[in-house]
């Protein structure tokens, strides 16, 4: 009988060295993205609970943190600047209400 031939082939050094290295690149812009979302997240609980200081330094945080990915390539810049934009929008319509009622 004859055996088959093997479809698979073998993998020079660079094409594993590359597998490695988006491995790495993957584990940690899952663990930025993680960051940005939570901040994101922490922003949103402190405008659900009204108030002032608190969002403002966590909203401090989350711009930080946006920048700080946009500026490695972990997130396009448009895409950091469009999440910074929605954040002050709900933030400055949350200010000028509490503002207003005073």
């Amino acid at each position: 009988m004859a055996t088959k031939r093997s479809t698979v082939k073998k993998r020079s050094k660079s094409v594993l060295k590359r597998i490695r290295q988006n491995e790495k690149r993957k584990i940690r812009n899952q663990a930025w993205k993680t960051r940005i979302k939570t901040s994101i997240k922490k922003v949103e609980e402190a405008i659900a609970k009204n108030e002032k200081e608190l969002i403002q330094n966590v909203l401090k945080e989350a711009i930080i943190i946006i920048n700080k990915a946009a500026s490695k390539g972990i997130i396009h810049k448009n895409t950091a600047s469009r999440k910074i934009s929605r954040l002050m929008k709900k933030v400055n319509s949350v200010l000028l209400v509490s503002v207003s009622n005073n």
